[in-house]
């Protein structure tokens, strides 16, 4: 799963430093989650150009 997460961040920030054309800006989300069974964190990055995204949540 790290090896997938790796290769997506390298992927999303070829993508967003206009490599393979016009720049795109990627996208990040975290957040942080309070229950009765402990706290858990989770986030996403991903990239978005017109109407298409790639998200990859963890």
């Amino acid at each position: 799963m790290r090896v997938l997460v790796v290769l997506f961040v390298a992927a999303t920030t070829l993508t967003a430093c206009g490599v393979d054309g016009e720049p795109v800006r990627p996208t990040l989300n975290a957040g942080v989650g309070v229950s009765t069974s402990g706290v858990h964190a989770g986030g996403s990055v991903g990239v978005q150009q017109g109407p298409f995204s790639l998200l990859l949540g963890f």
